[in-house]
């Protein structure tokens, strides 16, 4: 491979197709070669395939997005991605639902469903049973139903369980773990029922049943004991394990508008971030893999994430010494660290943690019209530097200034540089110098 190591300027030169030697496509009526078409055609697919991707993201925003879904099922980073841009760009994409999804994503309205295909140890063959059942007989009403119409061998009961963990059976009984406690005695229903009708033999209860509704009930399919539905982090937990990330919420969400302001890098950019500015975001810690040095000492190679996508990261012992008791699975962190290429590899390194419950800011309510006074913002300014500490770098409390009243408010993230190390002292300070200040959590109690 070439690589350009100087440049320089020879003015108006002619130039030369990239062909072949022997006559081809690009030869001119005359025989002659024409000019740099090569580059020109293949600029000119470019633009076009542009124009209408631009054309269809702009007039038929929620079938572009389901469809840039659907190419991108197979890679989750990207799929990640783009239901980010789609809640950025006021489109819902709803969890799977076993009466609606089809084999895609698909546009509805101004939302778009989740794909079937997008659950994993949900295969073809088993999608397409569902879905013809449901076109021939119509929608499914119980969980008794959907495993008495279906057969149990081509939707098999590891594939029922990953509809009942992804959401796609809450239209049915939103308890999931109802439905799981229920599963293994209505499978064993339905077998005994299948067998039977593969005999000529009806049920007694169906015959019983028949007379009042007209057809076969499923009223008298086996229940478990009533239980209570799985808590809200571990319903979360099983979503990610079967669709890849996070569908009827995601535990950053409570925390995104804040994120904004206090982190506003997302992971999707990390790699159009600079190596040599300390970077703060609010993450998810989705995995972690602990590593001991050959010196002996303790470090970790993290997975984190937030809505936008995931990254690697690293921390390294003399930070593990200080953070490591925060690294626990599932944790939200807002972690502070600079982009690594090395090895063409983008990863975060890590200098500092905290639990998004332990962070505080410090809110500084400014006027309008002394938001732009020379005056104010040099004072504000020598606060915020005399409560840094000695260390300006240990400073870690985000200092927001808050200009405007009630009924229009814009929230300002002060630079790096005006971080704080201890915001109650800071706040008594800004008091004193006649500033309306207070600290806040990031999550209220």
């Amino acid at each position: 491979m070439a690589k350009i190591i100087s440049r320089q300027c020879l003015g108006v030169q002619p130039v030369y197709d990239l062909g072949l030697v022997q006559d081809h496509n690009f030869l001119l009526a005359s025989g002659e070669v024409a000019s740099n078409c090569f580059n020109k055609s293949h600029s000119t697919a470019y633009g076009f395939v542009t124009f209408q991707t631009a054309y269809l993201k702009a007039n038929y925003p929620v079938e572009y997005m389901a469809a840039l879904l659907t190419s991108n099922s197979g890679d989750q980073d990207k799929v990640q991605m783009h239901i980010a841009n789609c809640i950025a760009m006021g489109i819902e994409v709803l969890p799977p639902d076993i009466n609606r999804s089809l084999v895609d994503f698909t546009p509805q309205g101004n939302t778009i469903l989740f794909g079937l295909s997008a659950i994993r140890n949900l295969g073809l063959g088993a999608i397409e049973a569902i879905l013809h059942h449901r076109e021939t007989d119509g929608v499914f009403t119980s969980l008794a139903e959907l495993c008495d119409r279906i057969d149990l061998h081509t939707v098999n009961r590891r594939a029922l369980e990953a509809l009942i963990l992804s959401g796609a059976l809450d239209g049915l009984n939103p308890n999931r773990h109802q439905l799981m406690q229920d599963l293994p005695l209505i499978v064993e229903w339905c077998q005994s029922r299948a067998k039977d009708r593969q005999v000529g033999q009806g049920n007694l209860f169906d015959m019983m049943a028949a007379p009042a509704s007209g057809s076969s009930s499923y009223a008298a399919a086996p229940q478990a004991s009533p239980v209570p539905d799985f808590e809200s982090q571990e319903k979360l937990r099983q979503e990610k394990e079967l669709l890849g990330f996070y569908i009827s919420d995601h535990p950053l969400k409570a925390v995104q508008r804040s994120a904004r302001v206090l982190a506003p890098i997302n992971l999707a950019e990390l790699h159009e971030q600079p190596d040599t500015v300390t970077l703060s975001a609010i993450v998810l810690l989705a995995g972690i893999k602990p590593v001991i040095t050959k010196k002996g000492d303790r470090m970790a190679i993290l997975q984190i994430e937030d809505l936008t996508g995931q990254s690697e990261a690293v921390v390294f012992p003399k930070s593990f010494d200080r953070i490591g008791h925060h690294l626990i699975g599932d944790r939200r962190l807002m972690v502070w660290g600079k982009v690594d290429r090395r090895d063409d590899r983008l990863q975060l390194i890590i200098d500092d943690a905290e639990p998004i419950e332990d962070v505080r800011m410090v809110m500084v309510e400014l006027d309008p019209s002394l938001a732009g006074d020379i005056e104010q913002q040099h004072r504000l300014r020598n606060v915020l530097r005399n409560h840094q500490g000695d260390d300006p770098k240990a400073a870690r409390v985000p200092v927001i200034a808050v200009i405007g009243g009630q009924q229009q408010r814009q929230y300002v993230r002060l630079g790096a540089q005006f971080r704080v190390k201890d915001p109650e002292a800071t706040v008594s300070a800004l008091v004193k110098a006649d500033f309306k200040a207070k600290t806040t959590p990031l999550i209220s109690a």
